[in-house]
C-alpha cells in the first residue's frame, strides 16, 4: 500500500482556501457590507484560511479584449488558488449583476472539481433568483454548488442590509454556520480527489 509522504501530509491538513467574492460593483452597494459580515464569521475557523475577493477592486476592460490584461490575470489567479468559494451576491430584476458574470467568464479551468457557496441578498425574495441563476452558469464551469446557503431579505433589515431583530440574527448566523460546514466537507473531500486522480472534462 502506497505510504503518504510528509508533504502530502502537510496539504491534507492545511486549512482549506477559501475565496469570498464581493459581486456587485455598484455604488451605494450593500455587498461589501453583507461581505465583512460574512468573512468575519468564517474568520474565526481555524479549519479555513478566508480571502476577500471584491469585483470592485479589479479594474476589468468594458469589452472583452484581444488579450489577457493584468486585472483580469490577477482575477483568475485568485481564483486557481482558491479551494472554495463563497459567492455574495444581491438579485437585480431576477438575476445576478452583470459585473459577477463578467468576472465569472475570465476563469475556467480554475474552477472546475471545487465547491461554491452563495451569501444572497434583495428585496422579498432574498437573492434566490440570483442564486438559481447562478446555480447553471457554475454547473457549466463544473463546480459543485452546495444546497445551503445564506439569505438575506433586505425588507427585514436596516439601512446596512444586516441590522435586524435578534431572532433573524440567530437564524443568519445559524445559516452561515451549515453553510461554512457544507463547504469544508465538500472542500477537503474535492482536494482529496483532485490528489488522487486528474479531472477530465
Amino acid at each position: 500500500m502506497r505510504q503518504r509522504g510528509e508533504g502530502e501530509r502537510d496539504s491534507a491538513s492545511a486549512p482549506l482556501r477559501v475565496a469570498v467574492i464581493i459581486g456587485s460593483t455598484r455604488e451605494g452597494r450593500l455587498g461589501d457590507a453583507i461581505g465583512r459580515w460574512f468573512v468575519e464569521r468564517a474568520a474565526k475557523r481555524d479549519d479555513l484560511a478566508v480571502s476577500v475577493v471584491d469585483l470592485a477592486d479589479f479594474d476589468f476592460p468594458a469589452r472583452y479584449p484581444d488579450r489577457v490584461t493584468e486585472p483580469m490575470a490577477d482575477f483568475t489567479a485568485e481564483v486557481g488558488h482558491a479551494e472554495a468559494f463563497v459567492v455574495v451576491t444581491p438579485e437585480y430584476n431576477r438575476s445576478f449583476p452583470a459585473s459577477l458574470k463578467q468576472a465569472v467568464d475570465f476563469a475556467y479551468d480554475e474552477w472546475q472539481t471545487k465547491p461554491v457557496a452563495f451569501v444572497s441578498y434583495g428585496h422579498g425574495s432574498g437573492g434566490l433568483y440570483a442564486v438559481e441563476a447562478l446555480r447553471s452558469v457554475f454547473t457549466e464551469l463544473h463546480t459543485v454548488t452546495l444546497r445551503n446557503g445564506v439569505s438575506i431579505n433586505l425588507f427585514d433589515c436596516g439601512d446596512d442590509g444586516l441590522d435586524a431583530d435578534a431572532a433573524t440574527e440567530e437564524n443568519r448566523d445559524r445559516e452561515a454556520s451549515v453553510l461554512l460546514d457544507q463547504l469544508e466537507w465538500w472542500g477537503l473531500a474535492l482536494r482529496e480527489a483532485r490528489a488522487a486522480r486528474p479531472y477530465i472534462c
